[in-house]
């Protein structure tokens, strides 16, 4: 069942994350901006199927938990068991690896490319790149086995296959694409190098090949399908695919110059919307689209729900196991998406992914309820409401012609943040 209104607590990597493994809404969560790392003892899903649910809890990839502190442990498995992990390989994401092993590895992936020689071609590779993670559309130095998320997803095979006999299994693989810098690999290119696409909305001036840009994006999300595909293949082999519970969907959504603007991080839909896809057991809406609202957080409620696990403490997630199941036809009246970044992000966004007035808002709320969104900020001189139906780029602001619509949405605040 694929859900076409899902929506990110925030659309930037370590508070999403920490969103999804806590359970909680952005603004009663843990994790405010990459500039924190999730507590050791903040109550997680991750937790409570390990030690309620007696699950087998494993996860590979870029958990994005240590943001801050940028030190996953060679192995990968620093503070993992104290977050709820039975075992797993946390790793560096794309431009942390840059960022992190200046005099050395500090994660896994560094580690594996220091010892197979290519760590060097890779370091250099970024750091050419981060000065235009977008314009750059060079392809990857490395080869097939060392990519990122080809690396990632070997690891999650291995994970898949050492799981306990007779035990309940939970496995998250947190790829690291779709994400710039474009650095796919030749053989990921090949299929996508004619493919004409739709150019950006209003993009403004750009120095650089929105074609090239877009392809190369097609292609990482293509390369992740295949490996999913593997391990739903890997799950058929074995007997245990109908009887598992696959959840695919994403921290943030991607700006590729649209508006002017790339990346993530600011209230525009390409930004906060993200992918949601769930088969399995008791899915009973089976190849149905729904456009109810729905957060990154209730996928949380939802798999604690499945397991039969205690709810979290503080939990705002809402499981979606009776829409699944047809119990219920509707989920959430509304969903609130928001971001509090420091002055480093800001101009980190700035200097490398534009976007005029959005580049500049440091704390924002969204609130969307229906077809209609409603954008606040200190940074913006007027609220401001759109019709998502009528105006789905979000161009024209309606806010004056709604005054009561206006208030009544800004009641879905929190009481912290209705003075935005």
């Amino acid at each position: 069942m694929t859900f076409t209104h899902a929506t990110t607590p925030s659309p930037l990597c370590a508070p999403a994350r920490a969103c999804l493994a806590t359970a909680r809404d952005y603004d009663s969560g843990f994790v405010q901006s990459n500039a924190f790392d999730l507590p050791l003892d903040a109550p997680t899903y991750f937790r409570a199927l390990r030690d309620d649910a007696a699950y087998h809890v494993a996860g590979v990839g870029k958990f994005d938990l240590h943001k801050a502190t940028l030190d996953w442990g060679l192995d990968g498995s620093r503070s993992l068991e104290d977050w709820g992990l039975s075992t797993g390989i946390d790793n560096e994401g794309k431009f942390d690896s840059l960022w992190s092993s200046r005099e050395g590895p500090r994660g896994p992936y560094v580690k594996w490319l220091t010892d197979r020689g290519f760590a060097e071609p890779h370091l250099t590779d970024y750091d050419r790149r981060r000065h235009a993670p977008y314009a750059d559309v060079d392809v990857s130095p490395l080869s097939e086995d060392d990519y990122l998320d080809n690396w990632i997803a070997a690891n999650a095979m291995r994970m898949l296959d050492q799981r306990p006999a007779g035990k309940p299994w939970h496995l998250v693989v947190n790829f690291a694409g779709p994400h710039d810098p474009m650095d796919v690999t030749e053989d990921m290119l090949a299929r996508w190098a004619d493919v004409e696409f739709p150019l950006p909305v209003e993009g403004g001036e750009f120095n650089g090949d929105h074609q090239a840009i877009r392809r190369r994006y097609a292609a990482m999300i293509e390369n992740i399908d295949r490996h999913v595909g593997d391990l739903l293949d890997a799950l058929q082999n074995s007997g245990e695919l109908e009887n598992t519970l696959v959840i695919y969907t994403s921290d943030h959504g991607e700006l590729l110059g649209d508006r002017g603007v790339w990346g993530k991080g600011v209230p525009l839909d390409p930004s906060i919307r993200i992918p949601l896809i769930i088969a399995g057991p008791g899915v009973s809406r089976h190849g149905q689209e729904l456009d109810v609202l729905v957060t990154l957080e209730d996928v949380a409620a939802t798999i604690l729900d499945a397991a039969v696990a205690q709810p979290l403490p503080g939990m705002t997630a809402q499981s979606l196991l009776p829409v699944l199941t047809e119990e219920v036809s509707a989920h959430r009246d509304f969903v609130v998406s928001g971001l509090d970044r420091t002055d480093h992000e800001i101009n980190l966004f700035r200097r490398h992914y534009g976007g005029g007035e959005w580049a500049e808002l440091q704390s924002w709320r969204t609130v969307t309820r229906g077809r209609f969104k409603l954008t606040v900020s200190p940074q913006l001189p007027h609220p401001i409401l759109v019709d998502l139906t009528a105006d789905p780029h979000e161009l024209r602001n309606i806010a004056d012609q709604h005054p009561q619509l206006v208030t009544a949405m800004l009641e879905y605040l929190p009481a912290s943040r209705s003075g935005l």
